[in-house]
């Protein structure tokens, strides 16, 4: 049995067989592009899989050593990748600068962190594994621009129509370029460096011949926009870095705006971080403790059993751990299958996040029936369920040796969940206005009645909604 096969067959082992098995025939016979950071989303919809399974097949793929795992720092204007690491905690600047679009971002893990999956040398020999050998539009659709761009599968003939010239420099070489400049707005842009110069093209057309000289370093230089009319224009680049450059010059206007425009859904840091299957894999090399990662919008759920202390007392501590245990169990369950992960729990408490309010509700109904069910079963109301749901903007921290969150929005979460009634489910506004919550509530046929309350240590009231 090869090295392959003992990997995929622990794979099997580890994951959903019937996505471990379509990865398998993509690694065996796909092309090269198709197992370069890979988007785990797309690459689920396009093969029919489960989201959910397809995340988890590959995080377990990436464990084993069959796949490499990447965390991309994008632009969310232009999709490109500005930065990348083999963890989380290479995202360790205040911002990050795009020169393709000249505007800096501070990093969220919402949607400018994405997170891929390419196919392991050991496993298969691909093309980007060695990225300064691509040709320049396949480093540009494979490396520079992210997997959330959707490029169109005829990018090199759309591209065609307003490149006006694509240069390959090896190390210390130098080229000189004469092209005719049109009157709109150029950019030189390597994708390699991320160096650009702008081009004003405008006036009327000249006879004479423009200069312009373009050095490209390590060195993210920020270069002036430059004045031009139309006409001949001799262009000098010189390659200053120990690497293979592929500088272009095109025309930025409507057609590279539409190329750019076309987006689609990838795997954000925020949803592999909210995700139970990562946090089992990587309980603790997720982020350094001097690390405060923003995300814009994470929605956390807080449950607690009520009169837990008095269950021990009259049941006896050994009877009272098992139906305990059995409710850590469920909910567990139930908060994987929604998207979500149980970040810790606290005594009887539970503390989960999920991508979105939608997720945290459906989860939470479904908790509150598998409380009534479980009752039914021992012919008692031993698990009175208190629940809580709130979203909003937090911070990603490292906290006792593990990855946790900081913020108003988790207090306020969990002082919401303190105030719950036992099978009632407390909610803020935040929540409740979501379009899909309101969907579900409604299809579900739950109502809800709201009332002001000061929380704990918030400083402010807040409107909360009780679902029953």
């Amino acid at each position: 049995m090869s090295e392959v096969d003992v990997l995929f067959a622990a794979l099997r082992q580890a994951a959903d067989p019937q996505t471990v098995e379509c990865i398998e025939n993509v690694v065996m016979g796909g092309s090269d592009r198709e197992l370069n950071r890979i988007n785990a989303l797309a690459f689920a919809d396009a093969h029919h899989l489960d989201e959910e399974k397809t995340i988890a097949a590959l995080l377990h793929a990436a464990r084993i050593g069959a796949f490499e795992m990447t965390w991309n720092v994008l632009c969310p204007g232009c999709g490109g990748v500005l930065d990348t690491g083999t963890t989380l905690k290479a995202v360790d600047r205040e911002a990050y600068h795009c020169a393709l679009c000249a505007a800096g971002y501070e990093p969220t893990l919402d949607e400018m962190v994405e997170v891929t999956f390419t196919v392991s040398p050991r496993v298969r020999r691909i093309a980007a594994h060695d990225p300064d050998r691509l040709p320049p539009l396949e480093y540009y659709r494979q490396i520079f621009f992210s997997s959330g761009v959707d490029l169109p599968e005829n990018f090199e003939e759309r591209f065609a129509r307003i490149l006006l010239e694509m240069i390959e420099l090896d190390p210390g070489e130098k080229a000189f370029v004469s092209l005719q400049l049109p009157a709109q707005f150029v950019i030189i842009f390597d994708a390699v460096t991320h160096s650009a110069q702008f081009i004003d093209v405008k006036g009327e057309p000249t006879d004479e011949r423009q200069n312009l000289s373009m050095v490209i370093s390590q060195v993210h230089a920020l270069n002036e926009t430059v004045t031009l009319h139309p006409g001949l224009l001799r262009l000098t680049l010189e390659n200053h870095t120990d690497r293979r450059v592929v500088p272009n010059v095109c025309v930025a206007g409507d057609e590279l705006h539409d190329l750019l425009g076309r987006r689609r859904a990838f795997l954000t840091a925020k949803r592999l971080l909210t995700n139970q299957s990562f946090r089992d894999i990587y309980r603790t090399d997720t982020i350094d403790v001097d690390q405060r990662l923003k995300i814009t919008s994470l929605t956390f759920l807080f449950t607690d059993l009520r009169g837990s202390t008095a269950l021990y007392e009259r049941i006896g501590d050994l009877a009272a751990f098992d139906l305990v245990r059995a409710h850590f169990r469920v909910l567990h369950e139930i908060v994987a299958t929604e998207a979500g992960a149980v970040v810790k729990t606290i005594g009887d408490a539970v503390m989960a996040t999920f991508p979105s309010p939608d997720r945290a509700v459906a989860a939470a109904l479904r908790m509150r029936e598998a409380m009534l069910r479980l009752n039914t079963e021992h012919g008692s109301d031993d698990l009175l369920l208190k629940i809580g749901i709130h979203e909003g903007p937090c911070l990603a921290v490292n906290l006792n040796d593990r990855q946790d969150y900081f913020g108003q929005t988790v207090n306020i979460a969990s002082r919401v969940q303190g105030l719950a009634d036992p099978n009632v489910i407390l909610t803020t506004e935040a929540i409740v206005g979501d379009a899909q919550v309101s969907e579900i509530l409604r299809d579900s046929g739950i109502t809800s009645v709201s009332r002001m309350e000061e929380l704990q240590g918030i400083g402010r009231e807040v409107r909360i909604f009780a679902l029953s």
